[in-house]
């Protein structure tokens, strides 16, 4: 298997090719990123820079670099990851890219297959904290909602309702709790501080990046199409996160969640967004991952590495030495 990433330079695109080089029947990884890197350890990568917001960038590559190296796959998981950033350019990164890599691989000679990172927040969120929400469940078409969640809808039924010869399948992944990740709940993970609604603990399921490679490479591998919810090992409440965490747990009245949080944004820059993240915050509800058991073979099995205090990993990694 030949396989092109996108997103190779953040940490998920990383972790996908580290897996994929970990099999030695992988051939050859075309990696493709924005930004200039050094190159791979492995003789068996190569990185490409690219823009996948121009047409003609694109068309390129699939038709250059990806023709010359025989690619049969392409793991797309670039994504915009500012929640706070908008307009024409945010759009074309999110949406008009994954447009243009599925009109380019169709009737490709080598590429056979497209694998598309989406995510859990696709889904109109249930009015239940209980719910499990599979593949069938309805998705958030609110014109209302922030570009960030828009544009994800979007990118997602982009290559979704793709039909013909290439073979998609979309992957909507749990949250990814990892640095530079987009992850919103990263950031508000992140803060000293996080306040969460009163009277509310919603149950959330999160993702390991050492679970999301698995999955990609996983579905890369399959011939099965459609679209798969990705889950995490860890499904908690969220107060239990956030002392895993190590932070401060302060309720306040639901009304003031969103004003607050805008400060922050204002004072601090961090990109936690409570209008995108209201309904999980007070209704919770987790991904049925139980087709992609099924029909990948993919079981979650790495808890995620929470974003903790240094001081605080110091002192577990001390008590572990005294336990050995």
């Amino acid at each position: 298997m030949n396989v092109m990433v996108t997103g190779a330079t953040v940490p998920l695109g990383v972790a996908i090719i580290e897996r994929l080089l970990a099999d030695p029947t992988t051939g050859h990884v075309l990696a493709v990123g924005r930004e200039p890197r050094e190159p791979w350890p492995d003789s068996r990568v190569t990185y490409r820079m690219a823009n996948l917001t121009r047409t003609r960038e694109v068309h390129d590559l699939i038709h250059g670099d990806a023709r010359a190296h025989a690619i049969d796959t392409v793991i797309h998981a670039a994504q915009h990851r500012g929640a706070n950033d908008s307009g024409h350019y945010i759009h074309a990164q999110n949406v008009e890219s994954a447009r243009a890599l599925v009109h380019a691989c169709t009737d490709h000679p080598t590429i056979r297959r497209l694998v598309a990172r989406s995510f859990a927040e696709v889904y109109e969120q249930p009015q239940a904290t209980t719910s499990l929400i599979d593949e069938e469940d309805a998705l958030d078409f609110d014109p209302s909602a922030p570009q960030w969640l828009r544009d994800r809808v979007e990118a997602d039924l982009t290559i979704a309702a793709h039909g013909g010869s290439l073979q998609t399948a979309v992957l909507r992944c749990a949250e990814l709790i990892a640095p530079d990740s987009g992850s919103q709940l990263w950031d508000y993970l992140s803060s000293r501080v996080c306040l969460r609604p009163a009277g509310f603990d919603p149950i959330i399921n999160v993702l390991s990046l050492e679970d999301a490679s698995t999955a990609f490479v996983l579905a890369a591998r399959s011939a099965t199409i459609g679209v798969f919810n990705i889950v995490g090992a860890d499904t908690l409440p969220l107060s239990r996160a956030i002392f895993e965490s190590n932070r401060l747990d302060i309720p306040v009245p639901g009304l003031l969640m969103a004003p607050l949080y805008r400060l922050r944004h204002a004072l601090a820059g961090f990109e936690f967004r409570y209008d995108l993240n209201v309904r999980r915050f007070h209704f919770g509800g987790v991904l049925d991952g139980t087709r992609a058991r099924r029909e990948l073979g993919y079981v979650p099995q790495a808890h995620v590495h929470w974003p903790r205090p240094w001081l605080r990993v110091l002192f577990e990694r001390l008590s572990e030495a005294r336990s050995t």
